[in-house]
């Protein structure tokens, strides 16, 4: 099991987006994260979870993969770790955007099962 704890960056539920006025959303794509990791409450106490709200910049996630790679959600792996399916890289860390991406992850890094085709 790794040491240090990776990163999951995951919309604040229930945002508004200006483009869409008078209705909230909720990210279908972190939802699905965060389902299975309820499932899964171990493999989600080994990781820190941070909300970010919907608007841009997203200052957070800038601070930790630059400004090309705000989309969310995102699994960002400490420093030095590489995982098959993180296939991205910024500022010196791999990273994993994406549900099923994030999923495959943290499969390989947390022995997480794996979707079912």
């Amino acid at each position: 099991m790794p040491t240090e704890k990776a990163t999951l960056y995951l919309l604040d539920p229930g945002f508004e987006d200006p483009a869409l006025p008078g209705q909230q959303f909720f990210c279908r794509h972190g939802a699905l994260v965060e389902g299975v990791l309820g499932n899964f409450p171990k493999v989600r106490a080994e990781l820190d979870i941070r909300r970010v709200k919907f608007p841009r910049p997203r200052a957070e996630v800038i601070a930790a993969l630059g400004e090309a790679h705000q989309s969310l959600p995102v699994l960002v792996l400490p420093e030095g770790e590489t995982r098959a399916a993180a296939k991205g890289s910024a500022n010196g860390r791999a990273f994993a955007a994406g549900a099923e991406a994030i999923l495959a992850t943290l499969a390989e890094r947390h022995g997480l099962p794996v979707i079912h085709p």
